[in-house]
């Protein structure tokens, strides 16, 4: 009976291993232990990160929105709450936008949630 190895699976599984460490400094891209271990930690940061970056974003929404309402005369979580007592649904992330590049329509907004707390 002949002796059986796995070598193509083997070969393939390193070749994916090098594919994903390609560009990386030194031994990490050229021994499979080394590019094994970089690439097993690289996938888990960029793993976590990504639900890291949704956090910071909507913390700078935030942010650029109160920086955008204290002119106005009001707070960000005044907005907030006079935007749902008005029933508006628009985003962070829009409203953001808005506040930024189109100011005229942005001080309709906050005109809209003051109505909506004056009149509840």
């Amino acid at each position: 009976m002949p002796r059986v190895t796995n070598g193509p699976a083997t070969r393939a599984r390193r070749n994916r291993t090098f594919q994903r460490a390609k560009g990386y400094f030194g031994n990490k891209s050229r021994l499979y232990t080394a590019a094994r271990e970089a690439v097993e930690r690289a996938e888990k940061f960029a793993y976590r990160d990504r639900r890291t970056k949704k956090r910071e974003f909507r913390s700078l929404w935030i942010v650029r929105l109160n920086a955008a309402c204290r002119p106005l005369d009001i707070s960000y979580c005044r907005l907030i709450d006079g935007l749902k007592k008005a029933g508006i649904t628009v985003d962070r992330k829009h409203l953001s936008e808005t506040a930024i590049h189109d100011a005229a329509a942005f001080a309709k907004i906050v005109e809209t949630a003051k109505a909506a707390l004056a009149a509840k």
